[in-house]
Formats: C-alpha cells, sequence, structure tokens
C-alpha cells in the first residue's frame, strides 16, 4: 500500500508481526479523537537461501529504516507464539530480537503484545483466523480492501492494538520505556542504581 504523510496532532504507532521469511509491519495514526488512520503497511521479505545472520540483517536495516523515516512514539511487537515446534518458535526469537535492537536504539516505547491479545482487541475474540482480523482491521481502519500479505495485515493489528490498549495496563503485556527498565505495567519500577 502507498503510504501518505501523517497530518499535525497525530501519534505513529509501528506494529510488527516478526518473522524471519517474512515480517509484517504497519504504520497507524492515533488522533487525539480517538479516530485511527493507516498510514502505511508491507512486508519485509527475505530469501530461504540466505543465511540466518543475513536475513536477520535485513530485518534490522528495514525495521530501523521505518522508525527513522515514520519516527513513531510506539512501537508494537507480536510476541512470540508458544508453539509445538521449539525450532520455528527460537529462530523466530531471533527475528524479534533485531526488531526490538532496532527500537531500542531509536528509544521508541515498545510494547509487546501476544497474539490472542491482538486478535481480542482487534476482533473480539482470541481465537479469531487470520480472515477475521484482516476484515475487523478493515473495518476499524475504513478500507477499501484488507491489507495484503496477511503478515501485512497482522503487523497493522499490531500497531492498531496498541492505539486501542495502549493507554491501559494489561498484565499481559511488556513495556519497554524509553532509557528505562523493562516493566510490566502496575510493577513497581526497581530504583536506579548509580
Amino acid at each position: 500500500m502507498a503510504s501518505r504523510r501523517p497530518r499535525a496532532a497525530e501519534r505513529l504507532i509501528l506494529g510488527i508481526d516478526p518473522g524471519t521469511a517474512v515480517t509484517g509491519f504497519g504504520v497507524v495514526s492515533r488522533r487525539a479523537a480517538g479516530e485511527s488512520t493507516l498510514i502505511e503497511c508491507g512486508a519485509i521479505r527475505t530469501p530461504a537461501t540466505t543465511s540466518l545472520p543475513l536475513r536477520l540483517r535485513a530485518i534490522f536495516q528495514a525495521v530501523s529504516s521505518l522508525l527513522d523515516k515514520h519516527r513513531p512514539y510506539a512501537m508494537a511487537v507480536e510476541n512470540v507464539f508458544q508453539g509445538r515446534n521449539v525450532r520455528s518458535a527460537l529462530t523466530l526469537g531471533h527475528a524479534r530480537g533485531v526488531v526490538l535492537l532496532a527500537g531500542s536504539l531509536t528509544e521508541v516505547e515498545i510494547a509487546e503484545y501476544a497474539p490472542r491479545e491482538i486478535k481480542s482487541a482487534v476482533a473480539g475474540t482470541g481465537n479469531a483466523t487470520k480472515d477475521q482480523v484482516g476484515y475487523m482491521v478493515r473495518r476499524h481502519l475504513r478500507l477499501r480492501e484488507t491489507p495484503k500479505p496477511a503478515d501485512a495485515a497482522d503487523g497493522v493489528a499490531a500497531a492498531l492494538c496498541h492505539a486501542l490498549l495502549g493507554s491501559f495496563p494489561a498484565s499481559t503485556r511488556d513495556v519497554h520505556a524509553p532509557g528505562g527498565p523493562v516493566r510490566r505495567p502496575g510493577a513497581a519500577v526497581p530504583p536506579r542504581v548509580p
């Protein structure tokens, strides 16, 4: 999808659905009135024939470029799905790691959401299918069509989830404050050691 320039008084959120083969992303603006608008979405693709370190570098560079281009106030990242395939979860963890590193280097606020939390926020149920999430992304953002590929729609869903829930504490979400410790919302912040 084509990107557009954000208007004044908009706060941008970069949503990321990490993966080593395809990393989906979406940039959503949130206005003070509560209206959300899609700015840009797409997918970062890495060839399966490329080594894992080179794929991770490509993901890191692409996410860094998106952060530099849009300068969002927050980045919402989907957590690792706790599936049966441990190897896939570990590989996905590598992709998430470089995404989190790119965000931490820009000191953007980073929020992590479980897949079920994203689905519930966007589609009303944590058991929503990819098609249902895509449809609800389209409805929430008043789009003519669902963002393609599905990974892009998932990235947009992560950003939209943060737009909808970001100001409310959630026990399942980790928030990384710029320049501060990793904390769970509502948890006591440990004192800084000089």
